[in-house]
């Protein structure tokens, strides 16, 4: 039996191994938030699974079987107003807690915010066609590119997404969450200040056979470099 769970605890090991952790690495500002609000909402949920599993120890060990109470029926209680209080506030003020900063980040970066509607200073605004099965980068210049997505360190990335057929999902886990592309529908994305580095990026959306190929690599060079870039 303990050999078994062995094996079974390396194979399980074995495949996280192979598991992106991008998404807990934010490589820009707008990531930064987002992976705050996973490890905020985390710490949250397992404060409650803590408690509940000590407090259903406590109970098994308290209430278990023993030669004095085998045969005692317990007192039947009918009601606890203290108890139904507390269990009732506490889930409220933890939702609270949660909603604050979600609502707030989630309001910060949606496109009808502020910060998304006016001109930022040094924005870069680049077009995303998505079509069965690849992606289409038109960059302020007319430059086009597929496979690669090349972005300037350190400024606002505005994204102009559109389907050209089905819905897709844009995502570039290590700079920010997945956002869905809709056909007849433009819809804005921003990632604020990426830092220099190769990461991937792909369709997060099943759109077919080939689904799988919607894959392309982000890059994210210097501004000197990008400008070199979009001259060539």
């Amino acid at each position: 039996m303990k050999k078994h769970f062995t094996l079974t605890l390396l194979l399980v090991l074995g495949l996280l191994q192979g598991c992106n952790v991008a998404v807990l690495d934010p490589m820009s500002e707008t990531a930064k938030e987002q992976t705050f609000l996973i490890n905020f909402s985390f710490s949250l949920m397992m404060i409650v699974l803590i408690i509940v599993f000590l407090l259903m120890a406590r109970f098994v060990w308290k209430y278990r079987e023993t030669d004095k109470n085998k045969h005692v029926i317990p007192k039947d209680v009918k009601g606890n107003r203290k108890l139904e209080i507390a269990w009732t506030i506490l889930p409220v003020l933890l939702l609270v807690v949660l909603a604050i900063p979600t609502i707030a980040i989630t309001y910060d970066q949606s496109a009808s915010s502020p910060a998304a509607t006016e001109k930022q200073a040094g924005e870069i605004h680049i077009d995303v066609k998505a079509q069965q099965f690849f992606w289409t980068f038109t960059y302020e210049n007319g430059k086009e590119s597929s496979k690669e997505l090349v972005l300037p360190k350190g400024k606002p990335i505005i994204f102009h997404l559109k389907s050209k057929d089905v819905i897709h999902s844009f995502w570039i886990p290590s700079l920010g969450g997945k956002t869905d592309v809709l056909p007849g529908k433009e819809l804005v994305y921003e990632i604020d200040n990426p830092k220099i580095g190769t990461y991937d990026g792909k369709c997060a959306e099943f759109c077919g056979v080939n689904h799988t190929k919607m894959r392309f690599k982000t890059k994210v060079v210097s501004v000197e470099a990008y400008h070199k870039w979009l001259k060539k």
